[in-house]
């Protein structure tokens, strides 16, 4: 694979940047938080997704091998979902080495208390019962994200609601280095910053519909860790399964209910039938309708859904070469563009030598 710096390939469109860690398939409140968003947007936009394998070892720096398959498992939830590799570029991270080095310019750009104030970060080391027994790198790839974003100078990345205070540091970033290094004043406002001769736009956070989606507990974000999610490529009855578990509080079918529980949560943002939606809650709240009637339909809407995911990811089971093909296509993209950017933030630091080449066997 060779990359010139300076010949990306070409798009008027304007572009964005998003993506995943790989530590497990994908579920619903990926989709309905950023995957749904993101097939909008193929539509319209330049659209780069990173397959953020690096984070990975952040907390799992000894299952290289699960890794390395849940890389595989999420570029076929992507293209069970319907991301089109011809009109989007999916790239690993690993892989691009512009990442790495702006990771560490940028970490000159951030002060250590600054990091630590990253609300998501402290929710991880709560969540994932890390105490104080986590690696540098792991505040280390709060930096990173910074660097995922703006190798790829994008307008705009897709996230759920948790992932915003990355968004609001890498915008700090932006403003910084334009500041600093390409003589941006500070009282220039964000949208203006590549006008005034700024190397990266100040990226704004695009949410998905629905913020967080609460996990089949009931209480928690739907996550993997917490065994509280359902995967895009769970069966039908495994989808059913986990419905029939969602939890209400309710002692029994006739007693009047919480129409805006979990259960008409998923509704809302599963059923397209509205209509139907509005006249179970009514029935709901006056004790007309039972748990299970309410759950019986919420597994069929949903797999509804994620029935043709089911067809398009089954094209791609056993077939490790042919998705791998896929990352290395993307990946060829997305160093192209890496580079140019690389090449121009370090003209900007004045620690460049010219453009260099990649050549990947």
């Amino acid at each position: 694979m060779n990359t010139t710096p300076g010949s990306p390939v070409a798009s008027d469109r304007p572009r964005i940047l998003t993506g995943d860690t790989p530590t497990g398939r994908l579920h619903l409140g990926h989709y309905v938080g950023s995957l749904e968003r993101r097939l909008a947007l193929q539509e319209t936009h330049d659209c780069f997704f990173i397959i953020a394998n690096v984070h990975a070892f952040t907390t799992r720096a000894t299952q290289f091998d699960e890794i390395r398959s849940d890389v595989l498992e999420i570029v076929r939830d992507y293209l069970a979902v319907g991301i089109d590799p011809q009109r989007s570029t999916i790239f690993l991270q690993s892989e691009v080495p512009a990442i790495a080095e702006l990771t560490f310019f940028f970490s000159m750009l951030l002060g250590y208390g600054r990091v630590m104030k990253n609300p998501t970060i402290k929710d991880e080391i709560r969540i994932k019962n890390l105490g104080d027994t986590y690696p540098f790198g792991f505040l280390l790839y709060a930096v990173g994200q910074t660097a995922d974003i703006l190798t790829f100078r994008p307008e705009a990345v897709p996230v759920g609601e948790d992932q915003v205070p990355h968004i609001e540091m890498t915008r700090e970033v932006a403003r910084r280095f334009n500041q600093v290094f390409c003589g941006v004043s500070d009282q220039v406002a964000d949208e203006d910053h590549l006008d005034k001769g700024g190397l990266f736009p100040v990226p704004r956070a695009d949410v998905g519909r629905v913020a967080r989606l609460v996990g089949t507990d009931g209480t928690n974000k739907m996550s993997k860790s917490l065994n509280n999610a359902i995967f895009l490529s769970d069966t039908a009855k495994q989808v059913q399964k986990k419905v029939n578990k969602l939890y209400t509080g309710r002692q029994s079918p006739t007693d009047p209910g919480d129409p805006n529980n979990v259960l008409f949560q998923y509704h809302d943002a599963f059923n397209p039938d509205t209509a139907r939606v509005a006249e179970m809650r009514e029935l709901y709240a006056a004790g007309g309708i039972g748990d299970g009637d309410v759950k019986k339909e919420l597994g069929a809407a949903i797999n509804t859904l994620l029935e043709p995911m089911r067809q398009r990811r089954a094209e791609y089971e056993g077939q490790d070469d042919r998705v791998l093909d896929i990352l290395r296509d993307g990946t060829a993209r997305a160093n192209a563009v890496a580079e140019e950017t690389l090449h121009r933030a370090k003209q900007a630091m004045k620690v460049d030598l010219g453009p260099r080449s990649l050549k990947f066997q």
